[in-house]
């Protein structure tokens, strides 16, 4: 096994895979306990993040893409991203309409986008194994389907980074909610960490993709565990999370 083959194996998406059906299992009993919508938001991204990296792994297993497989596959990768900003604006907010509305914004552009992925032709050559693929299945990156999932990935990601941020400068000076700032900073770093494999992948580099999609993965989760053991509804302000 050459060293390309040893981090695009099909183990590294499978412990992807479950790692992420454990994240979601374990942010989604915190949304069950407190019934804070920020959990219910992430978990419903770490969610299609768990299916994706098992779409993933059996397009490794098997050397191949299924076509429907893979449409799903597009959908869910392009827009779990979308959900997790969600998460993220509840969490900072203290006027619950404006995660509201971007809730509404992303079942919208989440529809367009599942509607332009199952309708547009694929470009059968392109289906080739792995993430590696990326959505050049769908063709070039000025097609109808990829330029939607822009529109669920750069606010999503803009969220989810931007709400970390912006705790961590708040928490930073309470000591009190130290470990919030702590919080932010894996949310932050594991967001680095996906964008970062995610764009190599995209330039065509993709070795070492797999085990930084499980490092992020595993930041990410800490970050959202961390943040959700908050006693009460403190914001980040010290106010009212609502």
């Amino acid at each position: 096994m050459n060293y390309t083959s040893f981090w695009s194996h099909w183990a590294w998406p499978m412990a992807t895979a479950v790692l992420g059906t454990l994240f979601t299992v374990l942010v989604f009993i915190q949304y069950i306990r407190r019934k804070q919508l920020h959990q219910l938001a992430w978990s419903i991204g770490l969610l299609f993040y768990a299916v994706a990296a098992y779409m993933e792994a059996y397009s490794e297993y098997t050397g191949t893409w299924i076509p429907g497989v893979y449409r799903v596959y597009i959908v869910l990768a392009a827009s779990l991203v979308g959900f997790l900003g969600l998460g993220s604006l509840y969490l900072v907010c203290r006027k619950k309409l404006w995660g509201h509305l971007f809730f509404v914004y992303t079942l919208v552009m989440l529809g367009v986008f599942f509607y332009g992925t199952f309708t547009y032709p694929l470009v059968e050559e392109n289906l080739v194994a792995g993430i590696t693929v990326g959505g050049a299945g769908l063709g070039d990156s000025g097609t109808f389907p990829r330029i939607c999932s822009l529109f669920l990935n750069i606010p999503g990601t803009l969220f989810l980074f931007g709400g970390a941020v912006y705790s961590i400068v708040i928490f930073a000076v309470k000591k009190t909610f130290k470990y919030r700032m702590w919080a932010n900073v894996y949310i932050a770093a594991g967001t680095i960490v996906i964008a970062f494999a995610g764009s190599m992948a995209r330039a065509g580099s993709s070795a070492g993709l797999y085990p930084a999609e499980m490092v992020g993965a595993a930041l990410l989760l800490a970050g959202f565990l961390k943040a959700g053991t908050l006693a009460g509804k403190e914001g980040p302000g010290g106010q009212g999370e609502g």
